[in-house]
């Protein structure tokens, strides 16, 4: 499935919450695609733990 058709499902999901659920159910339905989008990168091995962790170079602030 295409980057594109992702993004089209996404957005519809978004769209038939905020209409028939207002706007709490538009930012769970934001906030738990988030949850998942990085789910699925961890169990695709496009993450590790670390990465939200570690600095972004190699060199320590002093």
């Amino acid at each position: 499935m295409s980057m594109a058709v992702v993004g089209l499902i996404a957005g519809m999901a978004l769209g038939f919450a905020g209409y028939f659920g207002g706007f709490g159910a538009f930012l769970l339905v934001a906030a738990l695609g988030a949850v998942g989008f990085v789910a699925g990168r961890f169990l695709d091995g496009d993450l590790e733990p670390g990465d939200f962790f570690r600095p972004r170079n190699n060199e320590r602030r002093r």
